[in-house]
């Protein structure tokens, strides 16, 4: 209920007010039954204009730092997030990550929409980065469809670190649905899972006009930090 009603009363339309949203290929998005939405990640805010446009609910994966930070803000943060379904991911990956994985797989087994960023971090300079491959165990195991999506704009809307926005049109595309049921059975193969990752990375690539980068975020991140 709280979805609801932060997307169509407290929040959606003065959202939709100040930032115009500028969609292309929404209509890629399916009416009923499962469906991954498979975006690359600019800013926080992409949490919010993602669900904002979609007419369903998406149920996204975040760090878990978001649910567990302190003070106004911190509280804030994990109001927003538990009040809007969203999933605490730990970001260690391997088994740590699992539990995130396999929640949202009943979404998707209840007909429902995931959402999921397979670079697994904001991208750290606007290009793209290597996905990770959950993405496509959550596609084999479901049997859904992959939509691929492309925020073009958040990171000059909301920078990494900048808590308040700036006020300029938010632009996103959706790409035609990706079928993988060629594979079906194939879960668990990290050959396969790594084809189906490296073809939506392309997908998204050729959505968003970014530049493509081979190599995880994290380690982009982590060799900044050094």
């Amino acid at each position: 209920m709280f979805y609801w009603l932060l997307k169509y009363i407290f929040l959606g339309p003065l959202l939709r007010l100040i930032f115009r949203p500028q969609v292309e290929g929404l209509e890629n998005v399916p009416d009923t039954g499962a469906a991954i939405l498979a975006s690359n990640h600019l800013s926080f805010s992409d949490s919010i204009f993602i669900p904002l446009v979609v007419k369903r609910k998406v149920t996204f994966v975040a760090k878990a730092e978001y649910f567990t930070g302190k003070g106004i803000k911190g509280r804030l943060q994990k109001m927003f997030f538990v009040g809007t379904g969203t999933i605490p991911v730990d970001r260690s990956g391997g088994r740590a990550a699992q539990a995130a994985l396999d929640t949202q797989l009943r979404v998707l087994r209840g007909g429902n929409i995931a959402g999921i960023y397979p670079e697994g971090t904001r991208s750290p300079d606007g290009r793209l980065f290597r996905g990770k491959t959950g993405v496509a165990r959550l596609a084999l195991e479901s049997g859904a469809p992959v939509i691929p999506v492309a925020v073009l704009n958040t990171d000059k809307v909301q920078p990494s670190g900048k808590l308040i926005p700036k006020i300029m049109k938010v632009r996103l595309r959706f790409g035609r649905p990706l079928d993988f049921s060629r594979y079906a059975g194939m879960a668990g193969d990290r050959f396969v899972e790594r084809a189906i990752t490296d073809e939506i990375m392309y997908e998204v690539m050729e959505l968003s006009g970014r530049e493509y980068v081979d190599v995880y975020a994290v380690k982009v991140k982590a060799a900044v930090a050094a």
